[in-house]
């Protein structure tokens, strides 16, 4: 059987039988994106982005590696993946139609997606979505005509960064699997384990819990590797006193709704204590003002003034907030918004933001601490339960 007969044979049986929203979710983002379209005079919008076309279609796979595309006109909605994708096309996609390319044979891509493209004189893309291969768009630039195309990536991102009821509903879910992992993990800190050990039993208790494939696995360091930012658990022994940094993110129909915990292998230190409170401060500070109205700035020159009397001892980031959403790995980071200084994008009332507050000594420790909020009239308000403490583990 071959990859075509595969995909009717599904089609027959379990058509758009994985998709996690009802037909009316869809087709409300939908509505949107097209009316987006025609304020900008686009005909076409080519989207590569694994989450976009999540987003738009319902479609997703842990295979990300491959060529994928949606092709959205106001006239239809084109799928087009690779020959061993079909089937997830099939039963987790809402599009009018699905075309495959031999996984084998990437020339098999252009032709019929040149096709697709070439009745719209004005075409969006996302020339910075890591999934538009350019060798896909330089062929199609000398197919059809590099004037054809314009850049067109905050076209979705304004609309998906506002999240519907049904969105949040997941995100809750999420949050609800990651705090028991996260809960599990920090009991389970002893002095002696390694971090790959705790590392282990947050994994097992998020999958446990209903986890699918997460886009960042659990993220456990301690001690001084702390103090550097997106290093991993690699079989370090965890000392008595030391602290120990856990950021966890379940994912539920694709949603992720992050968190930080920060423990001790024993009794905290006052520095540590205090930084603690700093985190805290800057959390109450964000929350405050990430009201409808306000400016992603506003919020973030508010919790940077509380930073900056200690901004020489820390290593901060420079991000106070990311958007997140339904993403894939590599990332949870959906990308559709930063709380930072200079970003004057306002807020609006069901963005949903992971507030990533870790303060890093370089070389010696850090202290991590994070909720994911949801924007209200009256500030942010978490989805995830932290409770702002060190966990003190008994020797």
């Amino acid at each position: 059987m071959d990859y075509l007969h595969y995909r009717e044979a599904l089609a027959a049986t379990l058509a758009q039988s994985e998709l996690p929203f009802p037909a009316t979710e869809y087709q409300t983002r939908l509505d949107h994106v097209r009316r987006a379209m025609v304020q900008r005079s686009l005909g076409a919008l080519l989207l590569t982005d694994p989450a976009d076309i999540n987003y738009l279609t319902g479609y997703h796979t842990f295979e990300v590696s491959v060529h994928a595309c949606l092709v959205c006109t106001q006239e239809k909605l084109v799928l087009q993946v690779a020959s061993i994708e079909t089937g997830a096309a099939v039963v987790t996609a809402r599009v009018d139609e699905i075309i495959g390319y031999r996984w084998e044979n990437l020339d098999e891509i252009i032709a019929p997606l040149a096709d697709l493209l070439a009745p719209y004189k004005q075409i969006g893309i996302d020339g910075w979505s890591a999934g538009l291969r350019f060798g896909v768009f330089d062929a199609l630039m000398q197919t059809i005509g590099r004037e054809r195309f314009s850049e067109a990536g905050n076209l979705l991102d304004v609309i998906r960064i506002v999240k519907s009821p049904a969105e949040i509903n997941m995100l809750q879910e999420s949050a609800r699997i990651t705090a028991i992992g996260l809960e599990t993990a920090v009991q389970s800190i002893r002095p002696g384990m390694t971090d790959n050990e705790v590392a282990a039993v947050g994994a097992k208790t998020l999958l446990e819990n209903g986890s699918e494939f997460m886009s960042l696995q659990p993220i456990v360091t301690s001690g001084h590797r702390i103090g550097v930012i997106h290093v991993n658990h690699k079989r370090r022994v965890i000392k008595i006193n030391e602290p120990v940094f856990l950021e966890f993110g379940a994912a539920y129909q694709r949603y992720t709704a992050p968190m930080m915990r920060t423990a001790v292998a024993g009794a905290a230190s006052p520095a540590l204590a205090a930084t603690r409170d700093l985190c805290r401060s800057l959390f109450e500070a964000l929350c405050d003002n990430m009201r409808p109205g306000n400016t992603f700035d506003q919020a973030a020159q508010a919790a940077d003034a509380l930073l900056a009397p200690q901004r020489d001892q820390f290593f901060f980031s420079g991000v106070f907030g990311y958007a997140v959403g339904a993403q894939f790995p590599p990332s949870w980071v959906e990308g559709t918004g930063y709380i930072a200084k200079g970003q004057t994008r306002l807020f609006e009332a069901n963005m949903v933001f992971h507030l990533p507050l870790c303060l890093r000594v370089p070389g010696q420790w850090g202290v991590g601490i994070s909720d994911t909020v949801v924007v209200t009239e009256n500030g942010a308000k978490p989805l995830t339960n932290n409770d702002w403490q060190l966990f003190e583990a008994c020797s």
